[in-house]
């Protein structure tokens, strides 16, 4: 949670500190307190919405997912929902106070950390800034030079669309084919000593398969049943190659029966050592009384069916019979995957689930039920992969509300959703290719990766919504210059605080590093260069409030020698420049005369 909060957080302070420092018009020297409150509210007004935007998308987002049925994500979720609103109202209150504060020492030329201490320079002058209001930095004028105006080319946006949609195949291609597995050795670190031990174990003393239990309650339904339980073996039998995958009851390393081991006692030896009560022509106690003492002899520790004393639940005062177990085991459910054996999650799901429809089958040995230490692991294998894609489409589909009404364009809101969509997609693909897993770790960290690549998104859409002009290439190309540094800024920031972390021996922070990782690098790629086209192509027309920006003119961008026209409006440009020298020797050739 602290490192998404950290990515978030610095985001929102990279997308107010960029309005606050484009909204100077004169230099630091000539501003006032009340100049700089009045910077800072303009500030806000431009970078208030867009931080809006996504941090709303994000508390609804993770909001719906802490309804999840697995309790870690829902536990995770609500407090990243809770966490988030507090990062907005810090952002918002506290960050934007101390921004004002620290302007006004830097038109005073106090130093950073000793604001008692001053400089010989000011600070734009140390900037090597004209004084003259905000200038652009090195990334902005490379997105406004080279990088906008390349991906905005025709060739440039056919080459964008097809890379994309490569990827976007390969995404979909790796999601249906992640798996669920169980990670539990995983958590062991790599260097541990434990790991050896288990490797060992494995080629040596292979385990076998899953313990499985099945439960009889009441001692009236027990005798009453008595025989059919003697004989479970055979409604167990031949269930190994298909599910349930039962091992086959042929010795008592995987089968034991309490009913079954007393039947064949009594057939051999009687009632002489255990009770000595008359047995009937069925070769069982006659009444339910001496079966009660039969049983109590024959499975005591001290008994010759000591070996069952732990499959019996007795009264408190071991009056009366209150349930008997069955024990007996799955076969080893495991398969091969990059070179290790591991477990077969959906072989598991399979046999837990055709267990119990097995049993409920059974009507005339009611009431029972199947039990296994290992289904606690199994139900969430069975779910985990449902909540995966539940939690993720929702939370997907709460970005395309929240941005529909926060930005008021549906077909921006439309463009956002579907290159967030295509982000998650595209990550779920590199998971597949890097070995991740679906688990309760990697589980969180998509929901985590829909709030992160919603806010490189989010901004640039809202930035374009607020840029004047018919020409959507011109309008993304300023969204671009505009927002561009600030989003990569705080990408960069939030990959450098996980980067560390990739050479971590824990599973979780290796895991976590990785998806986030590729939830940045994706995420950015989406946000600057697959967004702007898609903008530029189907984009709607900015807000009746946008401004023209000053740097837009006529279609073309001041300052660069990249055109964004069509080649219809390149030639027309063309003949007007060619024919203003003609116009202008008119002139001169007037005057001369």
């Amino acid at each position: 949670l602290p490192f998404i909060l950290l990515g978030i957080g610095v985001d929102d302070a990279f997308v107010i500190a960029n309005a606050f420092d484009r909204e100077r018009k004169v230099s630091r020297d000539k501003e006032t307190n009340e100049d700089i409150g009045n910077r800072s509210s303009r500030a806000l007004a431009r970078a208030g919405a867009s931080i809006t935007v996504t941090s709303l998308t994000d508390l609804v987002a993770f909001a719906i997912s802490s309804s999840s049925a697995l309790p870690a994500l829902a536990s995770f979720c609500a407090y990243a929902a809770i966490s988030i609103f507090l990062l907005w109202l810090f952002a918002s209150f506290f960050f934007s106070a101390t921004m004002v504060l620290d302007e006004r020492r830097q038109r005073d030329n106090r130093r950073e950390c000793f604001c008692c201490l001053t400089r010989k320079k000011s600070f734009d002058e140390s900037q090597n800034e004209s004084g003259e209001g905000f200038e652009e930095g090195v990334i902005s004028r490379y997105f406004r030079k080279y990088h906008a105006p390349f991906i905005l080319s025709k060739i440039g946006k056919v080459i964008v669309l097809v890379v994309f949609a490569g990827l976007f195949g390969f995404g979909v291609y790796g999601a249906l084919n992640l798996d669920v597995e169980d990670s539990q050795r995983a958590f062991v670190p790599s260097g541990s000593y434990l790991n050896d031990y288990l490797t060992a174990s494995d080629e040596y003393f292979p385990s076998a398969g899953i313990d499985v239990t099945i439960t009889f309650e009441g001692m009236e339904n027990i005798y009453a049943d008595r025989q059919a339980l003697a004989e479970l073996d055979q409604r167990l039998s031949g269930k190994s190659t298909e599910a349930p995958y039962i091992a086959e009851p042929v010795s008592d390393d995987v089968y034991r029966n309490v009913m079954g081991g007393l039947k064949s006692y009594l057939d051999e030896s009687g009632t002489a050592a255990i009770g000595g009560v008359d047995l009937g022509d069925d070769g069982w106690p006659t009444t339910t009384a001496d079966f009660l003492t039969t049983i109590a002899s024959y499975a005591s520790f001290t008994g010759p069916g000591g070996e069952y004393a732990t499959d019996l639940s007795w009264s408190e005062d071991r009056s009366e019979l209150l349930a008997i177990r069955v024990k007996s085991e799955y076969v080893r459910l495991t398969k091969s995957s990059r070179g290790k054996i591991i477990d077969d999650a959906n072989r598991q799901i399979d046999a837990m689930d055709e267990t119990r429809v097995m049993i409920e089958s059974w009507d005339d040995l009611q009431p029972c039920f199947v039990y296994s230490a290992s289904f606690i692991t199994i139900e969430g294998f069975k779910i985990i992969k449902r909540e995966l894609f539940t939690n993720v489409g929702l939370a997907i589909a709460s970005v395309g509300v929240i941005v529909f009404f926060t930005i008021a364009s549906p077909i921006t809101a439309i463009v956002i959703t579907i290159n967030v969509a295509f982000c998650i997609v595209e990550i779920l693909g590199f998971m597949y290719a890097l070995g991740i897993v679906i688990d309760s770790v990697s589980v969180i960290n998509i929901v985590l990766a829909v709030g992160l690549s919603v806010d490189y998104s989010a901004h640039v859409g809202h930035c374009f919504m607020v840029k004047g002009g018919d020409d959507k290439n011109a309008r993304a190309l300023e969204a671009l210059a505009d927002i561009g540094s600030a989003v990569l800024s705080g990408a960069i920031s939030t990959f450098l605080a996980v980067v560390v972390l990739l050479f971590s021996s824990s599973y979780v922070f290796n895991i976590l590093s990785k998806q986030f990782a590729l939830t940045v690098g994706l995420g950015i790629t989406h946000g600057l260069i697959l967004l702007p086209v898609l903008l530029s192509l189907v984009g709607p027309k900015p807000f009746p409030s946008a401004e023209k920006s000053d740097e837009y003119e006529e279609g073309e961008i001041k300052g660069t020698s990249h055109k964004l026209d069509s080649d219809e409006d390149a030639d027309n440009q063309k003949s007007q420049e060619e024919a203003t020298p003609s116009v202008e020797g008119d002139e001169e050739a007037n005057n001369a005369e």
